[in-house]
């Protein structure tokens, strides 16, 4: 019986929670016996808290069945940057690791009051940052479809949980892809959404927008479930918008096709492995079968690589200045260099950056005129060596920093688009290819539709979950 609930969808196990067909302690029992059979083999949810969600959950079942929420008691994995109340939150740092939070972030306590049941703290390298899930605390997360290779970051833990069926859902987040690359590498979806759309406790600064929270699932159906779920405006998040009049979930179910849709192999701005490009391209054009044109363009955002780098500096500088002054000693390499970085800036260079940005976003906006959708690929690579801390070179160019890798989602969080990373093919080797599904701003129901209406084509649902694959 557990085995057959890991591999349901999280809208079937939403709809058994309703009925009264399971409830929320067996879903629990069930994800229990599963972390224990494989997360020792990829280490994706190193901090439990079994005991925290079987007491919410004997609270939720106290709530008659339709009063428990859009997600009625299913249980959901909270990434390790976000607070979770009672809870190590660790941010994959050893300045934290042994950090309790006294109290929920809004995005949590919003889950929670929706029907979520927090279970477990997904693995992210050292505050998210550097696409790769490692850290000195937990130590690495493995990609299950080969356990040599990279599950990505920053949500790499939340995606190899989700490949492997020890969550239905996920919770993320995504700056610099830290969402969209674990699900490629996976082979799992993930969205960034629009800014505000999903409500966040506010560190550092009120308007801090480069980073957001957003869905993981393992087909658009649930992801778009998980994104009703966490949509919501709050008072002490005011960046944050309300609630859709239709659900997401809706707007999955509704088969609204593009008319017009982009592919671009690269943004003009990056290499792309060759095998990626090719995979990609072949997924994007089977657009036609829906009925819509499908043309190589892409909007003009040169500027993608100079703006995201002292922008995404100034960010670390106005979260981690401090502790770059007291606890330099604990910190990795590519956060120091971060910071330092933010510290060196000039008002000109932020000024410089900030105008990009706008111009950037203006150029989205025109370019969704002609377009409904832009395809692109979501990673320039397929899954790499863990070993490796990042990308440092592709198709014979070497980049200058470990975040350059990323160009092809930085620019799309530049120009504030949402973008759904949807699995689109597997390499010859068997590993998982994502392809970025992209709207204009706040089109986030746009792009679930649209993303819907590919995934039923190209077939992949119900690719995961899998049992990890350990190769040596």
């Amino acid at each position: 019986m557990s085995q057959d609930l890991i591999r349901e969808t999280a809208c079937a196990v939403v709809d058994k929670l309703r009925s009264g067909d399971v409830s929320p302690l067996e879903l629990l029992d069930a994800l229990e016996k599963r972390i224990g059979e494989v997360d020792g083999k990829i280490n994706a949810l190193p901090t439990l808290c079994f005991d925290r969600a079987r007491d919410s959950a004997k609270t939720l079942m106290q709530k008659p069945a339709g009063a428990r929420g859009l997600l009625a008691g299913l249980p959901v994995p909270i990434k390790d940057l976000t607070d979770v109340a009672g809870v190590l939150t660790t941010q994959g740092s050893p300045i934290f690791k042994d950090s309790i939070a006294a109290k929920s972030d809004i995005a949590v306590e919003n889950l929670e009051g929706n029907g979520a049941v927090v279970y477990a703290k997904s693995n992210t390298p050292e505050f998210g940052a550097g696409a790769n899930t490692f850290n000195e605390v937990f130590g690495a997360t493995l990609n299950p479809w080969d356990t040599t290779k990279s599950a990505a970051g920053s949500s790499g833990g939340a995606a190899a949980a989700l490949a492997t069926g020890m969550a239905w859902l996920a919770q993320g987040s995504d700056m610099g892809g830290s969402l969209r690359s674990p699900a490629a590498f996976c082979g799992i979806a993930g969205m960034r959404p629009s800014i505000g759309r999903v409500a966040h406790t506010p560190k550092a600064a009120i308007d801090r927008n480069l980073g957001v929270l957003g869905p993981m699932a393992r087909n658009v159906e649930d992801l778009a479930l998980l994104l009703d779920a966490m949509s919501g405006d709050y008072a002490a998040d005011p960046l944050s918008l309300p609630a859709p009049s239709t659900s997401f979930l809706s707007a999955a179910r509704s088969g609204n096709k593009p008319k017009r849709v982009a592919y671009s192999p690269d943004l003009g701005i990056t290499p792309v492995d060759p095998e990626v490009k090719a995979i990609t391209r072949k997924a994007a054009e089977r657009f036609a079968e829906a009925g819509a044109v499908v043309e190589e363009a892409h909007p003009d955002w040169r500027e993608a690589h100079e703006c995201f780098h002292v922008l995404r500096a100034f960010d670390f500088a106005i979260t981690k200045a401090n502790l770059l002054r007291t606890k330099r000693d604990l910190l990795k390499p590519e956060v120091i260099w971060n910071i330092e970085e933010g510290l060196k800036l000039t008002v000109e260079q932020l000024t410089r950056a900030e105008a990009q940005r706008v111009d950037m976003t203006a150029r989205a906006i025109e370019f969704f005129k002609t377009y409904d959708l832009l395809l692109v690929p979501t990673t320039i690579v397929p899954p790499f060596p863990i070993e490796h801390r990042y990308v440092a070179e592709c198709a014979g160019k070497r980049f200058d920093n470990y975040v350059e890798w990323l160009g092809i989602v930085y620019a799309i969080t530049l120009a504030c688009c949402p973008a759904l990373s949807l699995p689109c093919g597997f390499t010859a080797s068997g590993l998982p290819v994502g392809l970025q599904v992209v709207g204009p701003p706040r089109a986030d129901a746009q792009v679930i539709a649209g993303a819907k209406v590919l995934e039923d084509i190209l077939g992949v649902r119900g690719t995961t979950p899998i049992d990890p694959r350990v190769k040596k």
